[in-house]
């Protein structure tokens, strides 16, 4: 798979050729392109870079302090984004922070001079190699013996810095903004990542498990409000209206006699059995709205 390494200024062509010597060492299927190394002599410079493009799989495009505007590097950054899958174009941020990024670079996920972040990198190249990728534990074998290598590589290249006096608290003050820029940048992709492929976070599979909570849920839902009206249907509150009211006569009535019948088994049993009778006369009386007296039996 070829993938197509894009530079402008000096800095940035020393990032490009460090990437070029070192990814085939980590992927050896890969066939690296950066154009002042790889256009044979007497090509046409123009036409050999644009037919490099068409062929890429995979663009990295080697961004510096000093060519962040850079009119072509822009140029190759959206040519890229034309001929090959946006995910699969990815600026390699040298010495500069995610946030000074602008321009027609900015649409795509960048990736910076830190282990992890390059190691990401390296996942990407290999899942776009198809077959021809390498399985992923030999992949993190592979990094780890080699990423020292370009790391040092990478750290011996200087960045011509402009004197210029900065202001303390302006310099807290950016750094801060910059950070917050950084994470709002770094939220924006990753939602347009998610919009692009939502399953990444929501799998398939967990959008069946909440659907048949769902359904269960209504299941039993629908069940409880069929049995509630079909309760309502055979019971009319009338007839229980009256029931309770008898009831009540009767307590009152059996408070009457008792006394006169102190002492008898068969009445204190029968008081025992209004006792047991009051309990589920009353859940009827309050889900209905009516009022039973409390102190009926306690009066007996």
């Amino acid at each position: 798979m070829k993938v197509f390494i894009s530079w402008s200024g000096d800095t940035s062509h020393k990032v490009a050729k460090a990437l070029r010597d070192w990814l085939p060492s980590v992927i050896q299927s890969i066939i690296p392109y950066v154009s002042s190394e790889d256009i044979d002599k007497g090509a046409r410079w123009s036409s050999d870079i644009a037919d490099e493009l068409d062929e890429s799989s995979f663009g990295v495009l080697c961004v510096t302090p000093d060519n962040i505007d850079a009119p072509w590097l822009n140029f190759e950054a959206g040519a890229l984004g034309k001929s090959v899958d946006k995910s699969r174009v990815c600026p390699f941020l040298f010495r500069i922070k995610r946030s000074d990024v602008t321009g027609p670079i900015l649409q795509f996920q960048s990736t910076i001079h830190e282990k992890e972040d390059v190691y990401k990198l390296i996942k990407s190249i290999n899942e776009a190699c198809g077959d021809h990728g390498i399985e992923e534990f030999r992949l993190e074998r592979t990094f780890e013996v080699w990423w020292p290598k370009l790391d040092e590589e990478l750290k011996t290249i200087n960045v011509v810095d402009q004197e210029q006096t900065v202001d303390p608290v302006a310099e807290e003050a950016g750094g801060y903004v910059s950070r917050v820029l950084e994470e709002v940048l770094e939220i924006s992709r990753t939602n347009q990542k998610l919009l692009r492929d939502p399953t990444t976070i929501l799998p398939p599979d967990y959008f069946e498990h909440i659907m048949e909570r769902i359904e269960r849920h209504s299941r039993i839902r629908r069940r409880t409000m069929v049995e509630d009206r079909l309760i309502e249907e055979r019971l009319d509150p009338r007839a229980m209206e009256e029931i309770v009211i008898r009831y009540r006569d009767f307590l009152r009535f059996f408070g009457k006699i008792k006394h006169r019948f102190d002492g008898l088994p068969e009445v204190e049993e029968m008081y025992h059995l209004l006792r047991r009778m009051d309990d589920p006369l009353r859940y009827v009386c309050n889900n209905m709205g009516m009022r039973l007296p409390k102190e009926v039996l306690d009066e007996i």
